[in-house]
């Protein structure tokens, strides 16, 4: 093995985060939006002011990572966590976002996504998140949990 693949194989170093804020919700459309709200409500509580343009591209990610798991769990009536942490890497803070449902057996499409065509009614969650978000994927945790997280670099 060379020296450079070692390098790429070593774990990034960990971040210490700031804060953390995780809940369980219902996997309803109640919850959805009760994520949504508790999310701008922490971040303004975290001088992330709640009309910023941070605030509303965290809003919109919370929103579609929760929907999503409303979509895949609610009908079996398993909630999701959110869990939301703020960190000081060099040179400024960062959100991370992870919303953890019960439907390990609903991967993401392994296909980017891409454009919905205008007449379907669903399908436009992941790529508003793609939009909005610095990074982002998804992580099967064990045979029952996955977890979709993303990460927004924040100006101040």
């Amino acid at each position: 093995m060379n020296p450079h693949t070692q390098e790429i194989r070593q774990p990034e170093p960990p971040q210490a985060p700031l804060e953390t804020f995780t809940v369980q919700l219902s996997s309803t459309r109640r919850g959805a939006r009760l994520a949504r709200l508790l999310a701008t409500q922490w971040l303004d509580e975290r001088a992330v002011p709640y009309r910023s343009t941070p605030s509303h591209a965290a809003a919109l990610i919370v929103a579609e990572l929760a929907a999503n798991a409303v979509r895949h769990c609610g009908n079996i009536g398993r909630d999701f966590r959110l869990c939301l942490t703020l960190s000081e890497p060099a040179p400024g803070r960062r959100l991370r976002v992870k919303v953890t449902d019960a439907r390990a057996d609903k991967p993401l499409p392994p296909e980017p996504p891409r454009p919905s065509v205008a007449e379907e009614e669903s399908g436009r969650g992941l790529l508003l998140v793609d939009a909005l978000a610095d990074r982002w994927g998804d992580r099967v945790n064990d045979p029952i949990t996955k977890t979709l997280w993303a990460e927004l670099d924040l100006p101040f």
